[in-house]
């Protein structure tokens, strides 16, 4: 019998291959780093940033941006509710001038709605499909939003969250004593009609990294799953895969998207907000007012997360 022995390069060839075959849900899958586009989208003046890259993943000739593409530009800001890189630095909601506020119609002779976010890290709320604000902080330091729109109800919620990576396209951070930590998602939101953020929103991931093990991604209908993934922090370098959908064009307003998972909810001390004074501050409009901390049902692994709610 003739054993055909193969070379060190054939078998280094083909360990991605098979490494793949272990896959064969609905993601699209890219390795290793991302093309880095800007090396940082915000520095803050009166205090320290985590870089906030932009970089491109290409599949099979198609550009992902990660860790999203967003529409941060000054024209769309959320008014500031704490920031300390502009030294909006209130102590409580009495020292913030809600009147200052610009608010954006949507519906004529409608009632003005105020929301108050909290994100991590970078937010995008629209409302009927328009653009109300995105988060002036991209990522660190952690601030808070305050937004108005005039809407008549039934009216649609879209959120876009981002988690920030500072490894572009490797979903991690140098944190925690580790060079690459995969950080950690979250989003809390309450609006002055009584609208909360809780299991009844609807939640999907379109970018999911750092994975190390393709064969601990599953799928259940419209289910992403990745609970068997391994969230470890590391100190070197190791190669690792990223998981991409593409996202529909009307997901802001088209009502099918609200058949998505249901939102897991999270408490302070899982998202680790005790400490944030953006947050603290303000407590009686988060939790306070009976809202909930949101993702997907991976709060490490999962970094874009799409949210979608009818208020009724």
């Amino acid at each position: 019998m003739k054993i055909k022995l193969l070379s060190l390069g054939s078998i280094l060839c083909l360990t991605p291959l098979l490494a793949f075959t272990e896959y064969s849900e609905s993601a699209q899958i890219a390795k290793g780093k991302a093309q880095v586009q800007i090396e940082n989208l915000f520095s803050c003046e009166n205090g320290h940033s985590r870089p906030s890259p932009i970089g491109i993943q290409t599949i099979n000739g198609k550009e992902f941006t990660v860790p999203a593409k967003v529409q941060y530009e000054t024209k769309n800001f959320a008014s500031d509710l704490y920031n300390e890189c502009t030294n909006v630095k209130p102590q409580s909601l009495a020292d913030v001038d809600l009147s200052s506020v610009p608010v954006i119609e949507i519906d004529k002779d409608a009632e003005v709605i105020t929301g108050y976010i909290f994100a991590d890290n970078y937010f995008e709320l629209f409302i009927n499909g328009k653009l109300v604000g995105v988060d002036s902080v991209p990522f660190t330091p952690f601030n808070s939003s305050v937004v108005k729109f005039k809407v008549k109800k039934p009216y649609e919620i879209a959120i876009k969250v981002v988690d920030w990576e500072e490894n572009s396209g490797l979903g991690s951070e140098s944190n925690r004593g580790k060079r690459f930590h995969p950080g950690d998602g979250g989003l809390i939101a309450s609006f002055s009609d009584g609208t909360i953020t809780n299991s009844k929103w609807k939640a999907q991931t379109f970018y999911t990294s750092p994975i190390y093990d393709l064969s601990c991604v599953k799928e259940n209908g419209n289910e992403r799953i990745t609970k068997d993934c391994d969230t470890k922090s590391l100190d070197e370098y190791k190669e690792t895969y990223s998981l991409h959908w593409d996202i529909p064009i009307d997901w802001q307003s088209n009502n099918k998207y609200l058949s998505w998972p249901k939102a897991v909810e999270y408490t302070e001390d899982e998202i680790g907000v005790i400490n944030k004074n953006a947050y603290m501050n303000f407590q009686e409009k988060f939790t306070g007012a009976g809202a909930s901390f949101i993702w997907s049902s991976n709060l490490v692994l999962d970094n874009l997360i799409l949210f979608r709610y009818q208020v009724k």
